[in-house]
């Protein structure tokens, strides 16, 4: 895992959400409730990728925001709020994960663009038709297309993309949120891309949908 050299004092001049969340310590419920209104549909998203369920997602989100209020007392500004808020939602997606392939579990989500927001979404499938501009795919075909490319990726794979690509975060945040180095990450993505690039061309060449990890 990386070690920052950010400060406490840092995080609080630099990271609003940082402040709000100190004010929650304080017993502030509007800040809280400003929280959750920034990051729930956010963080329902990238479980849902996760977990691969929509309802799952939802009450795990909910688990994270208990987590956050339940550690409020104690909490101390060490990282981004975000990073601090995925390492937990990432915990209890590997958690929940480990219980459904117990439970043998299978679900594919067909839904088309639901769930993470569609600005990145978009631009991942507009740039997977144009692997074959012969092959012309509307946009709830690609977006089906690529949400279902990302959930053939392994667990690590998946959750370096979804918060590189959704959340935006650097190679050192995604690096504190999965507890290993930003070299593991950037390697992680690099080859995360190019399994995603052989797979949407496949698609877009045979009309085959992508394997899914489950």
């Amino acid at each position: 895992m990386s070690v920052s050299k950010t400060s406490p004092k840092d995080y609080v001049e630099e990271d609003a959400d940082v402040r709000l969340m100190l004010l929650v310590q304080k017993g502030d419920a509007n800040a809280f409730e400003e929280l959750v209104s920034r990051y729930q549909n956010r963080l329902i998203g990238v479980l849902e990728h996760l977990v691969g369920k929509r309802d799952l997602a939802e009450d795990l989100a909910q688990e994270v925001f208990l987590r956050v209020y339940r550690a409020r007392s104690g909490y101390q500004p060490q990282a981004k709020f975000s990073t601090w808020l995925f390492t937990i939602a990432n915990n209890l997606a590997s958690n929940a994960r480990r219980s459904l392939a117990r439970r043998r579990e299978v679900h594919i989500d067909r839904r088309g663009s639901e769930g993470l927001s569609g600005d990145p979404l978009e631009q991942m499938a507009l740039a997977a038709s144009g692997l074959m501009p012969n092959r012309q795919l509307d946009n709830v075909e690609a977006c089906l297309m690529v949400q279902q490319a990302i959930q053939g990726l392994n667990d690590r794979q998946r959750m370096a993309v979804l918060l590189a690509k959704f959340e935006d975060m650097s190679y050192a945040d995604i690096a504190e949120v999965m507890q290993i180095s930003p070299k593991a990450v950037k390697s992680l993505l690099s080859r995360a891309r190019c399994t995603l690039r052989e797979t949407l061309a496949s698609y877009v060449r045979s009309g085959k949908q992508p394997r899914v990890n489950l």
